[in-house]
Order: structure tokens, then sequence, then C-alpha cells
């Protein structure tokens, strides 16, 4: 069904698709999660922590379970990988004061994530200011060595970027049927990752939002599967 475009750069092995990015080998995970091997971080993003609560101050009222059903999916997922330091892209929360907010079982859940290893928290557009009763530190951008890990893609940056916000989702249509999924965006230099958070949507990788961020004879659209990575070229993505 999903139509395969790998390169001799790309390498199933199991759940993940081990990919070359900046020189390193990168796993990308199924559950939407990047990991980089050789210096062990974890890259998530958009775990729009508390959007329920978030939603409910505004009389619409979701399911009260968004922040402790994703915040048990980042756990498997460290406890999967181990890494030494966890890198949350932006839009961690759904706004502001949503982490001020979080009740006690999420603090805690998040402390035992963090602990003994280190926990960066970059801002986004839905919370720009440090998170509070959280371990970590909060940055804007973090520049480590020839990656910058930030929210929001930035047109000016030419070098190898790890980013969220958009929220990628692929489409592919055959055998009369279509298919959509959330999935990584890259073209070996820029990588946006899926949102991870229990009550996010997606963008598809043909709207217009993404015109001009990837070199597209070399774009990828990595779909999440149940239990694998699928990999798709420009030519066999379709627009919602």
């Amino acid at each position: 069904m999903y139509p395969a475009a790998k390169t001799a750069e790309q390498t199933q092995a199991g759940e993940t698709l081990a990919i070359d990015y900046a020189g390193s080998e990168l796993l990308l995970d199924p559950a939407g999660v990047a990991y980089f091997s050789e210096d062990r971080i974890l890259a998530v993003s958009d775990l729009h922590l508390e959007k329920g609560s978030s939603f409910a101050r505004s009389r619409i009222y979701l399911p009260p379970y968004d922040t402790a059903a994703t915040l048990a999916r980042l756990a498997a997922t460290v406890a999967k990988y181990d890494p030494a330091t966890i890198i949350s892209l932006g839009d961690s929360f759904h706004d502001d004061e949503a982490s001020a907010r979080m009740p006690d079982e999420a603090v805690d859940a998040i402390g035992a994530i963090a602990q003994g290893r280190e926990m960066i928290w970059v801002t986004g557009n839905h919370d720009p200011s440090p998170p509070e009763n959280v371990p970590g530190q909060s940055v804007e951008m973090l520049a480590l060595g020839r990656m910058a890990f930030r929210h929001i893609p930035d047109t000016a940056e030419f070098g190898h970027e790890v980013c969220g916000h958009l929220h990628p989702c692929a489409r592919i249509v055959g055998r009369g049927r279509a298919v959509r999924r959330p999935c990584f965006a890259s073209d070996g230099v820029r990588l946006i990752l899926p949102s991870f958070g229990e009550f996010t949507g997606g963008l598809n990788v043909c709207d217009d939002a993404f015109a001009g961020l990837f070199e597209m004879s070399r774009f990828r659209a990595y779909m999440l599967g149940n239990e694998r990575i699928y990999p798709v070229g420009p030519k066999s993505l379709s627009g919602d």
C-alpha cells in the first residue's frame, strides 16, 4: 500500500528507520520521536500538555486524560531508548499557564521521565514562557554541534535544523483507498517532527505552509505506521 522511496542511507531495523542526518545515525520511531543514537538525544515535539483543561476554560469539554496519556507514551519511549538528553521542541504545554495547572500526578510523571537526564524545554508559540513546576532548562533555541533545535522552522537557517510546530501529516492514495498518517518531514537538512500530543491534529505536507522549507528532490515524508516507518517520495503524496 505504501510506495517506498528508500535511499542507500536508510535502513529499517525492527520498528525504527535509521537515516544519516548531519553525519550521524538518526533513528525515526513510529511513536513519533527521533533518537540521535551517537549523542543519546531523544527529540519530541508538540506535546500540548493540558490541552483538555485549556479548552475546558472556554467551555469546550474534551476528555480530561490527554496529559496522562501523552506522558505515559513518552515514558515508554524514554524507557526504550534511555537517552541522556530529552529535547522537547516547543508547544510542550498548550498554553502559558498549563505547566502550573498540571495535577501533581503529571508533575511527578515528568519528574520520573527526567530523572538522571538533561531535560530541555524549547519554547513555542503556545508556551513562550519557561514552564513552572518541572525539572529542566528552558531555551528559545538550542545549537548543538551541526544542528539547531527550535520550535518553528526558520527559512533563514541553512544548516541542519530540527523543529516541530507544523504537525506534519502525509496522505497517499492507492488501490482505491487513501491513507493519511502523521509523518516526519525531511530533505536531509531540515527535519520537522510530527506532533506527539494526544489531542493534536496534523497538517498535510502538501499544504502551502511547507512551501520553500525543503529541497524537493531530496524530500521524504516518513509516515508513521503501527509498527514501522514508511518513507514516501513527493511524487506519491496527495493533498487533502
